[in-house]
């Protein structure tokens, strides 16, 4: 009887450790207002095209910086620097909308509840340089293909095979910092 309430006493005292107020869920893990097409082949470069400026196929490093710097700009609509949990939100389930399975969501890494243009901006570039194989500062029709890119302007098409071989990258660092 006694081993009884010394285990009983030691398993009370475990779960009291365990109290506490729930963790928040991140925002990654909330459920999308519509749910992915996972079917969706557009590739994961296929973001990176909409930054194409003039439309040549080949994106370069300052096209992207001017392209991602435009959209946060119009996202700011508080003028701040700062995104709130409702525009990431808005832009988010956007993306879900437009890239289907390929999205990437906004996140606020640091979860200071704002994202600012660092963390907007942090997988485009993550993925840019993932992509540039030759480092050459631009990403080429070569390159975006390898990487399963779909183009944007082919919405009548059926979608693309995923691309063999070089598509994959790895997770995770590499790369160099967005410029601010």
């Amino acid at each position: 009887m006694r081993y009884h309430l010394v285990l009983l006493g030691c398993a009370l005292a475990v779960l009291a450790g365990c109290g506490g107020p729930p963790k928040p869920t991140p925002p990654w893990l909330l459920p999308a207002e519509k749910p992915r097409e996972e079917n969706f082949h557009g590739g994961n470069a296929s973001l990176l095209l909409k930054y194409d400026a003039d439309h040549d196929g080949t994106l370069t490093r300052d096209e992207l910086i001017r392209g991602l710097k435009a959209e946060f700009a119009a996202h700011d609509t508080h003028h701040n620097g700062c995104l709130d949990a409702e525009q990431v939100a808005d832009i988010n389930q956007d993306r879900v909308d437009t890239d289907q399975a390929a999205a990437t969501p906004v996140v606020d890494w640091n979860q200071d509840g704002c994202v600012d243009y660092t963390e907007f901006s942090a997988a485009p570039y993550s993925l840019f340089d993932q992509l540039d194989v030759d480092h050459d500062g631009k990403l080429s029709p070569k390159e975006l293909e390898r990487a399963g890119a779909k183009k944007p302007d082919a919405p009548d098409q059926p979608p693309a095979e995923p691309a063999q071989g070089g598509g994959h990258h790895r997770r995770g660092g590499g790369g160099s910092p967005p410029p601010q």
